[in-house]
């Protein structure tokens, strides 16, 4: 199977998030791990973000998070099982990696 090992989850990041850098932070690691998906901070304070990648690559981004980039203070990270049409969901300028026709 094609996706065997693989892995899409929807993210909701809160705590101390926006205003440091978390986004681009994200941004740079979740590249660094070949991972697809976006990032957005949210009007609330928090961070939303979805991955999709293998799984081991997935779950290193979802743990790095919890740590998050110097001055973050993560306070919950609530996470769930994505759809691949998530992936569209995106906008202008939160796309951390150019999603691919597979």
């Amino acid at each position: 199977m094609a996706n065997e090992g693989r892995e899409i989850k929807r993210l909701m990041i809160r705590g101390t998030v926006q205003k440091i850098g978390f986004r681009v932070w994200v941004e740079r690691e979740a590249l660094s791990l070949g991972l697809k998906g976006w990032v957005r901070n949210r009007r609330d304070g928090a961070v939303e973000a979805l991955f999709a990648g293998p799984a081991e690559a997935v779950a290193a981004m979802i743990e790095a998070c919890r740590q998050g980039p110097p001055g973050a203070r993560v306070d919950a990270i609530d996470q769930r099982a994505a759809d691949p049409s998530e992936l569209a969901l995106r906008r202008r300028g939160e796309l951390f990696s150019v999603l691919g026709d597979a």
